[in-house]
């Protein structure tokens, strides 16, 4: 396979799924700070902080972040505007990790202050980092893609691969419009992010690069067909179709289903790919996610492990799953609280549940269920 070179031209572009002409635009886009956090989540070893650096120009950037690779380094300087997408998206993945983690334990929290985003956590070869490497993959291409089919990349657009007539069960059609570049934004995530790990011969690596792999492919897994009828008063006699990637949130569901079933698995002797680590369990697929060593149980704060503890999480007191207060609070018990909320001229109490530990920040919890229900969101980006 011929390694990916960036190089490409402008092609159709999708404007609210009709097909459009972008001109380009040799105009090299700001690389925000967003796009900085997700550099960083791969480079613990960083010493700089990012928020520093991200008023810088394009190459500045590129040339003085550590732990880049020099592939990952030549990407960055001759595509700013792909970097940009990439940092944009970042903000949704990361929302979109701390969606399906936020009853458990550990809530895919993130930490203002430390560049490496989530913290030690990821040092671990668990089942949290290998969610997190799959959700990122997968946030990379979603974002290129979805960068291409809007006309904001001048190196590609829609993918003009799909044309001629086409049938599904309700009936023939014609392909066109402009189906997302899933394969470009593959492409593009595989180059950029495996980039670094196929630099080592090592265990992590390799679980790295199979959850990665893990992640681009659940993004093309739920491609879907969206069709426009033409004809008399919308009888939809003719059809035009494209191919278009379904809400990021279907792969979230998924990637948090795979983590559920995630395989422990060991290298095998020759140092090319895996073993289960458990010779009863099933052989290990490529749509599976991996990981090497357990978990912490995150119950209290361990920075060693990037634990932050649950102490003054929100917790279901009548609930017996992982949000459930006995599971959430690890047995230690939880203080109820009644929170007075003025609606409407009536008062309504509202029972709260937290973990029976001096709160971390008790100023996070004022008399009100509003300022409440924020201060778990804030919990939750830590």
């Amino acid at each position: 396979m011929r390694e990916f070179d960036g190089v490409g031209s402008a092609s159709p572009t999708r404007r609210d799924g009709l097909l459009s002409r972008r001109e380009p635009s040799g105009t090299a886009h700001r690389i925000y700070l967003p796009f900085i956090l997700l550099l960083l989540m791969f480079t613990p070893s960083v010493d700089s902080s990012w928020w520093y650096i991200g008023a810088l120009g394009a190459r500045v950037i590129c040339d003085n972040i550590p732990g880049l690779v020099n592939k990952q380094r030549q990407l960055c300087q001759r595509h700013p505007d792909l970097m940009q997408s990439i940092g944009e998206g970042a903000k949704e993945w990361i929302r979109e990790c701390q969606h399906q983690f936020r009853h458990h334990r550990w809530n895919c929290s993130t930490l203002e202050r430390d560049h490496t985003v989530f913290g030690r956590v990821m040092l671990r070869s668990s089942r949290e980092a290998a969610f997190v490497y799959a959700i990122s993959s997968a946030g990379v291409v979603y974002a290129i893609t979805r960068a291409c089919s809007q006309g904001e990349l001048k190196i590609c657009g829609c993918d003009t691969h799909r044309r001629g007539r086409a049938s599904d069960e309700e009936g023939d059609f014609d392909w066109g419009g402009c189906s997302d570049n899933i394969n470009y934004g593959i492409k593009f995530a595989k180059a950029f992010v495996d980039a670094r790990e196929r630099m080592v011969k090592d265990a992590r690596a390799l679980m790295n690069l199979h959850n990665n792999r893990c992640g681009r492919m659940a993004v093309k897994r739920f491609m879907k067909t969206e069709c426009k009828c033409h004809g008399v008063s919308g009888s939809c006699a003719l059809r035009t179709c494209w191919l278009a990637m379904s809400d990021f949130r279907r792969t979230g569901d998924y990637l948090r289903k795979k983590y559920n079933s995630a395989v422990e698995v060991t290298m095998n002797q020759d140092g090319s790919g895996f073993m289960v680590a458990d010779r009863d369990y099933k052989r290990t697929t490529k749509n599976d996610l991996v990981y090497i060593e357990n978990s912490p149980d995150y119950c209290l704060m361990d920075r060693s492990a990037g634990s932050l503890g649950t102490a003054g999480r929100v917790c279901n007191k009548s609930s017996r799953g992982m949000d459930g207060c006995e599971v959430m609070c690890c047995g230690r018990g939880y203080d109820t609280t009644r929170v007075k909320q003025t609606r409407l001229a009536r008062f309504d109490l509202t029972a709260l549940t937290m973990t029976n530990q001096q709160l971390l920040n008790p100023e996070l919890y004022p008399p009100s269920m509003m300022q409440a229900q924020r201060s778990q969101a804030s919990l939750e980006h830590w």
